[in-house]
């Protein structure tokens, strides 16, 4: 129950967006480096992937623009995810991007954890972030 002017509750991100240029070099990409489980695919237009909870869209943009379902939406230029790892699993994310010819762009140690930044194939900012790194949610 909400009290009079109080939004309602919003659970978690459901699902979040990068725009691509190619999406099977984006699809072996977030499959064969990043492990993502592939959830469906349209030819020149999107490919998805579950995320714990959520889902990662990867869109064409130019076909985004176009649509008769939803409303179009669309940007250029690069965007940014980070993704929550377990903690023990830091360093050997980071062998596993150098194995793959990946170049970690900077890493940051914050006050409740780490991260590391790299690039996808089409320039997008990613970045896997220590499982703790967010305050936990207030009750």
């Amino acid at each position: 129950m909400t009290e009079p002017g109080e939004a309602p509750k919003i659970l978690h991100v459901l699902e979040t967006c990068l725009y691509i240029k190619d999406i099977d070099r984006a699809e072996r990409f977030y499959t064969g480096v990043l492990g993502l489980r592939w959830v469906g695919k349209e030819e020149e237009r999107h490919v998805f992937f579950r995320v714990g909870p959520g889902v990662l869209l990867l869109f064409r943009a130019e076909a985004t623009r176009i649509t008769e379902t939803v409303p179009a939406h669309g940007t250029t230029g690069p965007g940014h995810v980070c993704l929550r790892i377990p903690s023990g699993s830091y360093e050997a994310w980071k062998r596993r991007l150098a194995e793959a010819g990946i170049a970690i762009e900077q890493e940051v140690t914050w006050p409740r954890g780490r991260s590391f930044y790299f690039r996808d194939p089409d320039g997008n900012s990613l970045e896997l972030a220590e499982e703790d790194i967010w305050p936990p949610e207030a009750p």
